[in-house]
């Protein structure tokens, strides 16, 4: 469909939406094409509220904010070896080395 074109549409109301939609033609002096165009264009905006990347990051926690060291991104693979490391040393201090444990090796 080119942007010339326009979509025909056909829709059944029940008497409360014929009577807004009546209402509206009256006080706007607008014919019902452009109110129903007003419609959807505000239906679409109201959908469409809040499902940019940031509302979408920030929604699932992608982006946030936390504590740290001021000089986290400079030296994180750093950090990142220390806390495994930590991590190991403790895993063995909860279930040290049996001493024929690497026996089979």
């Amino acid at each position: 469909m080119t942007t010339s074109e326009a979509t025909r549409i056909t829709a059944r109301l029940d008497e409360s939406r014929s009577s807004k939609l009546e209402y509206l033609k009256r006080s706007t002096d607008l014919p019902v094409s452009a109110i129903v165009g007003r419609a959807i264009d505000a239906l679409y905006a109201e959908q469409r509220r809040g499902h940019g990347a940031l509302e979408i990051l920030e929604r699932t926690g992608f982006i946030g904010s936390g504590e740290g060291p001021g000089d986290l991104s400079e030296r994180y693979k750093e950090a990142l070896a220390e806390s495994l490391e930590r991590r190991h040393r403790e895993g063995y201090a909860r279930h040290p080395v049996e001493d024929s444990e690497f026996d089979p090796w």
